[in-house]
């Protein structure tokens, strides 16, 4: 994958966490903190994809993305 196409593929993946980011905060005022929950969650998994696309990495599971987001940026400090 070429540079460029990283980075477009970076902000793409960076917009999606920020409309889920917004959609939670939608939803914490109207007092529903389940689905606003679910939201929040899936607003910091697209932003782990984005980081994650500017190595070229991407996975199919959730579990995989969380894994090497840890392996490659929280266990090395």
């Amino acid at each position: 994958m070429l540079e460029e196409e990283k980075r477009i593929l970076s902000q793409v993946r960076l917009e999606k966490a920020k409309e889920n980011l917004a959609a939670a905060y939608t939803l914490i005022a109207s007092n529903d903190y389940k689905i606003a929950s679910t939201r929040t969650y899936y607003a910091i998994f697209h932003a782990m994809r984005a980081v994650l696309a500017l190595d070229g990495v991407d996975m199919k599971h959730h579990s995989g993305i969380i894994a090497e987001f840890r392996k490659r940026y929280i266990k090395t400090g």
